[in-house]
């Protein structure tokens, strides 16, 4: 059975402007911003404009915009952070470990010998979230 779109999801709300959010970048088809319960340093979001509830419902059309938007912004995190490498999640339906049900990618720098934080619920300060979007829209200039 196929899962409907839910217009009240928390990316939803961002996209309208109903809650905030540390943007790093924007075009017509995408969104990207700082996760605030990041997993590790520079951790982001990149999504849709367009409305999906994961990768399973998806317009090709979109999933072109979005990996397009994946790619230059992960290129741009290793640069912001002078990063190692980079690992990037994409989570379908509560089984394949999905929370939020809006399409989204999470872009995370990676650092040789550096473990990935446990998801815990815990929310990074506002300054450093502030700080590392600074860092990455910097990198995304010098593109």
């Amino acid at each position: 059975m196929a899962m409907t779109y839910d217009d009240d999801n928390v990316f939803a709300k961002i996209l309208r402007g109903e809650l905030p959010a540390h943007k790093i970048y924007e075009n017509e088809h995408v969104l990207a911003f700082m996760d605030i319960m990041p997993r590790g340093e520079g951790h982001h979001l990149v999504i849709p404009k367009a409305k999906a509830r994961n990768i399973l419902d998806a317009e090709p059309k979109d999933l072109v915009h979005l990996t397009q938007a994946v790619q230059l912004l992960a290129r741009a995190s290793k640069a912001a952070f002078d990063a190692d490498g980079v690992t990037i999640h994409q989570f379908n339906e509560t089984a394949g470990g999905q929370l939020v049900f809006h399409l989204h990618f999470h872009v995370i720098p990676r650092f040789d010998g550096v473990a990935l934080k446990p998801h815990s619920g815990t929310m990074e300060k506002p300054d450093v979230l502030a700080t590392h979007a600074e860092k990455l829209r910097q990198a995304l200039a010098r593109a």
